[in-house]
Formats: structure tokens, C-alpha cells, sequence
């Protein structure tokens, strides 16, 4: 009797756990990209144009976007090494994500009062820099905390509330456009408020300070930023699969205006409500795919299978636009492309965890991977434009097939993991 009882309560502890740390993922992503959504899709733009002028907002809008991702690739990847050498009484991870929230949070609202582009670009930066405090330990914390057999299921989970976050901040935002402070304030406070509540819904991290001191002073540090070389070919596989998927989606993804209009041949306003139903469909099957391919992945135990899936389901998106040239392609495009990728994000950051070669070293790691995301969301558009002044549009889709299927490649490559 008593071993029944004692098993019975692992199992609702270990019930508890997984509830908390997939509530902690899901809302930490929902409400870090429901700030930022306000922010990045609406109110940003809009204060620019009210600032400086529509003709000059375009062109600094782009130049903040390319800042903010480099401040993005340098801070995960900073913050994930420094973070693997805390040792606080509150843990490695706690700490960082907990500040990085408040950083965030404040430099978001700061954006909205500065009335200078160069005050608004160095608090956007600061956004992205705080953004990252959270990510990098976060994702790590997949590693140092999360049991294998759930990863999956808490990532996919993270990957449907940046989905929901992305959405709700959108339509949120949209309803600041004319009295545009009050959006500013609650962008600010959703991202300052979300590190603390991620803190206080999953397990509470114990102490840092029984783990081997940290020496060696400035050398030492620098040395640490090394990329991992040693056995680690299939973390190198991971990394160059990521990049191109990311790559090819971020190739149509970001072009989805200019597509509509100049290759599918639509109006401003048929362009307009395009777009309107490709995000509900986005949503609709980022949401579904997102939650259902990591408790799937979990309970199969493989990560490849539903990463080749995905990366089917991305080109048979890309393929559609570019046999048909019709709007019903492109929302056809939003339907297995967002799909497929819904399903590569659940999944994509269990894969990456099994393939750290040094788990000691997981938060630096797991930044130079998250350093793949930035490299295909910025190189992606910038290939697009060559293409596009080059042949045109009907050259975008037959080569951001032939990244996705690379990308398959290196993927099934990885031997140490299913």
C-alpha cells in the first residue's frame, strides 16, 4: 500500500510539474510577443511616420528592424554564456529572466515618449537586449530542467503563445493607432510583467552557489564564447538546417504585401483582405500544429520525423503561389507553410537540446543555434530583393523550395537523434 501511495504521488508531482513548466513557456511567449506585437507590427511604425514622415519612416523602419536583429544575435548569445556562469542564491536562469522582462518592458514604453529616432532606435535595442535576457535562459532552462520525454510538448506550447502573442498584439495595437501612449504603457507592462510571472508559475529554481566557482577572470570568459568544434557535427547540422528553413520562409513571409500585389496582381484593397484572412489561417494552424507536433513528438520520442514533415509542408506552401498565381494560392501558401512551420518550432528546439554536445554549456550553445533564426529572418528578405530585381517573383519560390529541401538534408543527417 505504501509503495502504490508513493508512486501514486510521483506521478501527481510529476504531473505538476509538467502542467507548470508548459503554462510557465506559454505564457512567458505570449505575453513578451504580445508586447512586442504592439510595438513592432503598429505602434512603431505609426510613430515614425508621425515623427519624421511617411516617405522617411520606410526606409528607418528597415534600418531599426536590421539594428535590432544584430543587438538580438549578440545579446542571446552573450546572455546564454553569462548565464551558464551565475550562481546566485535564486539560481542561473531565474535572475536573468526575471530583469530581462523589467529591461524589456521599460525600453518598450520609452520608445512611445522619445520624440528622436536615434533615443527610439537605442530603446528598441534595449527591448531586444532585454528580450534576449529571457530567451536565451529560458531555452536553456529546456535543457538544465525540463525532462526529455516533455520537451517537445513545452516547446510547442512556447511556440503556440508567440502565435497568439503575435495575433492579440496586432489587433491590440491597432486599436492605439490614433492615441498611441496608452498602447505604449501596456506594451511595456505586458513584457516587463512576463519574465516575473514565468519565474512564479514554473518550479522554483533552486540555488546556483553549490556549483564550481567560475575563474580565470577576462580570458577566461572570452575563451568560453568559443563555438563548440569537438564532437560536434551534429549540432553544426542542426545549426545549418535551421538557418535555411527559417531562411526559405522568411523568403515569401516577409514579401506576402508585395507578392499580392505585383505578382499576384490584386489592388491595395484585395491585397489588403488577402492578407487579413492568411493571418487567421496562420493562426488558426500555427496554433493547432504548434500544440498537437510536440505531444506527438514526445510520445514517439522522435524529433527528425516531424521536422521533415514540417519541412514538406513549407514547400508544397511555396510550390502553390508558383503553379497558380491566384490569391486562394497565397492563402493556401499561409495554410501548409504556416503549418509546416508551427510544426518545426514545437519541435525544433527539443531537437536542438538533443544535440548539444556539452549540456554544461547549454545557454551558450543554444545561443549560437537561436543565432540561426536571426541569420535566415535577415538574409531571407535580402535574397528575395536580388531575386525579385533580377527575374522577378517567379524566381522567390522555386528557390526557397530548394533551401527547404537542404535543410531536410542536414536535418536527417543528425545521428544522435531520432
Amino acid at each position: 500500500m505504501i509503495n502504490i501511495k508513493q508512486q501514486t504521488d510521483a506521478q501527481n508531482a510529476n504531473t505538476r510539474t509538467r502542467i507548470r513548466f508548459i503554462a510557465a513557456y506559454f505564457l512567458l511567449s505570449l505575453l513578451w510577443m504580445g508586447g512586442l506585437g504592439i510595438i513592432s507590427a503598429v505602434l512603431l511604425p505609426q510613430h515614425l511616420r508621425v515623427v519624421v514622415g511617411a516617405t522617411e519612416a520606410t526606409a528607418i523602419f528597415g534600418t531599426l528592424n536590421a539594428a535590432t536583429a544584430i543587438t538580438s544575435l549578440l545579446s542571446n548569445l552573450i546572455v546564454g554564456n553569462l548565464s551558464d556562469r551565475t550562481r546566485s542564491r535564486w539560481g542561473q536562469r531565474t535572475p536573468w529572466i526575471i530583469a530581462g522582462g523589467i529591461i524589456g518592458g521599460i525600453s518598450l514604453f520609452l520608445i512611445g515618449i522619445f520624440q528622436n529616432v536615434w533615443l527610439m532606435g537605442l530603446a528598441y535595442c534595449f527591448s531586444m537586449i532585454g528580450l534576449n535576457m529571457m530567451i536565451a535562459p529560458a531555452m536553456a532552462t529546456l535543457s538544465d530542467r525540463v525532462p526529455e520525454n516533455m520537451r517537445a510538448t513545452v516547446s510547442s506550447f512556447y511556440s503556440a503563445g508567440t502565435t497568439v502573442g503575435t495575433s492579440i498584439g496586432t489587433l491590440i495595437g491597432a486599436k492605439f493607432l490614433d492615441v498611441q501612449i496608452p498602447g505604449f504603457i501596456l506594451a511595456g507592462v505586458l513584457m516587463g510583467v512576463s519574465g516575473l510571472v514565468t519565474a512564479m508559475v514554473w518550479p522554483r529554481e533552486g540555488s546556483a552557489r553549490h556549483l564550481p566557482p567560475v575563474s580565470g577572470g577576462i580570458k577566461e570568459l572570452m575563451s568560453s564564447f568559443k563555438p563548440p568544434l569537438k564532437g560536434a557535427r551534429d549540432f553544426w547540422l542542426a545549426f545549418s538546417g535551421r538557418t535555411l528553413l527559417i531562411f526559405s520562409y522568411y523568403m515569401i513571409l516577409n514579401y506576402q504585401l508585395y507578392i499580392l500585389l505585383s505578382y499576384i496582381g490584386l489592388g491595395k484593397a484585395g491585397a489588403a483582405a488577402t492578407i487579413s484572412i492568411m493571418s487567421v489561417v496562420t493562426m488558426v494552424v500555427g496554433l493547432a500544429g504548434s500544440i498537437l507536433s510536440g505531444s506527438i513528438s514526445d510520445k514517439i520520442g522522435r524529433r527528425k520525423l516531424p521536422v521533415n514533415i514540417a519541412t514538406i509542408l513549407m514547400a508544397i506552401g511555396f510550390l502553390l503561389p508558383w503553379l497558380l498565381k491566384t490569391p486562394f494560392s497565397m492563402i493556401l501558401f499561409a495554410g501548409f507553410s504556416g503549418l509546416g512551420y508551427a510544426v518545426y518550432s514545437a519541435v525544433d528546439q527539443a531537437l536542438n537540446i538533443d544535440v548539444l554536445p556539452n549540456k554544461e554549456e547549454s545557454g551558450k550553445d543554444l545561443g549560437i543555434l537561436n543565432m540561426a533564426t536571426t541569420l535566415g529572418q535577415t538574409a531571407g528578405p535580402i535574397v528575395t530583393s536580388v531575386l525579385v530585381l533580377a527575374g522577378g517573383y517567379s524566381l522567390v519560390f522555386p528557390t526557397a523550395i530548394i533551401f527547404a529541401l537542404l535543410a531536410m538534408i542536414f536535418i536527417h543527417l543528425i545521428k544522435s537523434t531520432k
